[in-house]
């Protein structure tokens, strides 16, 4: 099963003019360019799941910017998150499932405590770290969200009325505040930063 498509907003001074994958947003963005009635607007774009800003080379032909984005994805490498290729093939460990052998120090009375655990070491501290990352997740996801709407906020919200207490509103996770204090942004910007927002609140 394949993951969805990460997808982008693209924002022309405080109008939002697309959302989508960044292929379809960098379109809709060099259109923009070659459209736009005010050249001063910023045109700026946006991570949808981070709230980072996005560098788009839109020099050329739309053509020319969408070769560009295809050259630059097949060519970014293949992630490996734990242990490089060279270092599961070393092993032990079971690469083709995943399993990747590393160092871990622990002191004598933690050893003797997994070693006495059903399955062992290994089994134990799968389940530990599982059982961490379950319990981190919710406490992960609020930190992300108030990252992602900041960020975004920082760039496009922060000379609005209102910035600084929304702004505290956002880290306090008090949604109400946020949103009485973002009342007065422009549409698409309250919204925007709203709906990356969003999942830091209760």
């Amino acid at each position: 099963m394949h993951a969805a498509p990460a997808t982008y907003t693209a924002f022309c001074g405080t109008r939002r003019i697309a959302t989508g994958t960044l292929p379809e947003v960098a379109t809709h963005v060099k259109q923009a360019l070659q459209t736009a009635q005010d050249e001063a607007a910023a045109l700026l774009v946006f991570a949808d799941i981070d709230g980072r800003p996005v560098d788009l080379d839109l020099r050329g032909s739309v053509t020319e910017v969408l070769a560009r984005l295809s050259r630059i994805d097949s060519e970014r490498p293949l992630e490996t998150p734990i242990a490089d290729t060279a270092e599961a093939a070393r092993g032990p460990g079971r690469p083709k499932l995943g399993v990747v052998a590393r160092e871990v120090t622990l002191l004598p009375r933690h050893w003797e405590w997994l070693a006495a655990q059903p399955g062992g070491a290994s089994v134990s501290l799968r389940k530990l770290v599982e059982a961490a990352r379950k319990q981190g997740a919710d406490a992960d996801r609020v930190r992300l969200a108030r990252e992602a709407a900041y960020r975004f906020m920082a760039a496009l919200a922060g000379n609005e009325s209102g910035f600084e207490e929304a702004t505290r509103a956002l880290f306090a996770g008090d949604g109400a505040a946020f949103a009485e204090r973002s009342a007065g942004w422009p549409e698409d910007v309250r919204e925007y930063a709203q709906q990356l927002a969003a999942p830091s609140f209760p």
